[in-house]
């Protein structure tokens, strides 16, 4: 069982961080001034002392398990698995742009959220009410510090319109950033305590029948990390810290849709499974 830092939202409404296992979920509570933030800041080996930690401070009833994050922006890497690639060519109008980009020395890499807007466990990720097709990406998150090492894993789910950013790949941002679109848990587990390559799968549950159950491996991503972190960093300072997502290798096929009522769960060797409910946000289109 690997040691995890979660975050928790306390029944007095504060905001802690705890310590347990990504089988057993939180059982002591850090100081109050510890946050995501600060031990960021301190560092790799932080992050890994912090997970370690026994404080014999249990959790009080009905603490909501949150995202691990707090001040950090979520970046994400695009079309780094073949089966991204092969996906965004059957969905795009343009398809030769996704092909190309990835075997391109420059990688996609995208804004996708800050850290106020990233869901938790205990809470919905959602679809646009103006996109037909929409689409789970379980997604490796890698937990950077300031100066971008890799101070922890998290699992991600990169929640994309593909029927918006299909049409015009200039409506990105679109597709890809408004509420409840990216969640992030259970934990942030140190990097010391996995074993990569990681094995990944997705299942989606629609009126009490699984709809999707696909599974992939982080050794199939065609880049490199610190290919991506690299280009990453050129231009962009990261005070406190940030999370990479590092792409999907699973796209359910063009005949499935996220809908709101369905459940998605995403589990990663290692660090435990991240679990939301799926909602709908936001206006229809106008006819």
């Amino acid at each position: 069982m690997a040691r995890a830092i979660f975050r928790l939202r306390l029944p007095d409404g504060t905001t802690r961080l705890a310590t347990g296992t990504t089988d057993g979920g939180p059982t002591d509570l850090l100081a109050p001034g510890v946050t995501v933030e600060s031990l960021l800041l301190a560092g790799v080996s932080a992050v890994a002392d912090a997970a370690r930690t026994a404080t014999d401070v249990p959790i009080p009833e009905d603490a909501i398990l949150l995202a691990p994050i707090d001040t950090q922006e979520v970046w994400g890497a695009g079309v780094t698995y073949e089966r991204s690639r092969v996906a965004r060519m059957e969905e795009a109008v343009e398809p030769s742009i996704y092909d190309r980009v990835y075997d391109a020395v420059r990688p996609e890499v995208f804004f996708k959220s800050v850290g106020w807007r990233v869901r938790g466990p205990a809470e919905s990720i959602t679809v646009r009410a103006d996109s037909g097709w929409n689409a789970p990406e379980p997604e490796f998150a890698l937990v950077l510090t300031p100066d971008l090492e890799i101070a922890g894993y998290a699992i991600g789910n990169d929640v994309s319109s593909r029927e918006i950013e299909g049409e015009n790949p200039l409506y990105l941002p679109q597709a890809k950033t408004y509420d409840g679109s990216c969640a992030i848990g259970p934990a942030i587990v140190p990097a010391s305590e996995v074993e990569l390559p990681v094995g990944i799968r997705l299942t989606v549950v629609r009126d009490g029948a699984v709809v999707v159950d696909e599974a992939t491996s982080t050794a199939r991503i065609h880049r490199t990390f610190d290919d991506m972190l690299e280009h990453l960093g050129r231009a962009l300072s990261f005070p406190h810290g940030a999370f990479l997502l590092t792409g999907t290798g699973i796209v359910a096929g063009s005949e499935f849709s996220l809908t709101a009522g369905d459940v998605c769960r995403i589990e990663m060797d290692g660090l435990g499974a991240l679990e939301n409910l799926v909602e709908s946000v936001g206006s229809p289109a106008r006819p």
